[in-house]
């Protein structure tokens, strides 16, 4: 079934993402650099290019660079003022997504911000930064839970948070899983469905990088979890 997913992902590629010479360099520069080809495909890449523009978002956070090309997908969905805020642990990899980023021209668009994300989010919020209107969750899945608890730290009533990679070959759906990556994935489910700030759904994804899916949901309001309400 591999080689007809992946044929399939061809055909439409070919379709309706036509060969863009920057981004297919992007992937070149990757592949040269050794980063790990864990890329969005095209399709996707253009999903969340279409997922900015019918939100009309301004302000983007992106959890996860590695060498940028989602983050480039997305902000050619941005309008002029468009920004991205985008947090890469790796140096190496912060360093090939720049050179990208400048390839692609979008250098007053995008920022990269590298360390580990959990402390630039932590300085981030000490920082008063704004609420984003986009947020893209693109990285270590243990950390998941995490993220989405800063996801919504960052949003307003109306914000998209997209999670990437929860559905991990199906084995998300394992109760009894050890992998830490699976059970950051599904505690990352257990908030997101007790959490009435959110409203949020899953679709199972085949394609050229297998089989896994995405969240994606929109912020209905702000403020304190009932947990941490609870809690005091």
């Amino acid at each position: 079934m591999k080689q007809t997913w992946e044929q399939v992902d061809e055909y439409m590629t070919d379709l309706l993402c036509p060969n863009d010479h920057v981004l297919d360099d992007v992937l070149v520069a990757n592949r040269n650099a050794d980063l790990p080809e864990i890329d969005v495909t095209g399709t996707q890449g253009k999903l969340l290019q279409l997922l900015v523009q019918m939100k009309g978002a301004k302000r983007i956070l992106e959890i996860g660079t590695l060498g940028a090309y989602s983050t480039i997908w997305m902000a050619r969905g941005l309008p002029d003022d468009g920004k991205i805020v985008t947090l890469e642990l790796e140096p190496r990899h912060a360093e090939v997504a720049k050179a990208n980023i400048k390839r692609a021209g979008l250098e007053q668009t995008i920022e990269v911000r590298t360390g580990n994300a959990l402390d630039s989010l932590e300085k981030m919020a000490q920082a008063g930064e704004e609420p984003f209107d986009f947020i893209f969750i693109d990285a270590d899945k243990p950390s998941n839970p995490q993220y989405l608890k800063w996801a919504l730290h960052f949003s307003r009533p109306g914000t998209v948070i997209f999670g990437d990679n929860v559905v991990r070959d199906g084995e998300v759906a394992n109760r009894h899983s050890t992998d830490p990556r699976v059970k950051g994935v599904r505690t990352f489910f257990d908030m997101i469905a007790g959490d009435p700030r959110i409203s949020a759904t899953a679709i199972q994804t085949v394609g050229s990088k297998g089989y896994d899916g995405f969240m994606i949901g929109i912020v209905q309001q702000t403020g304190q979890s009932p947990q941490k309400a609870n809690d005091r």
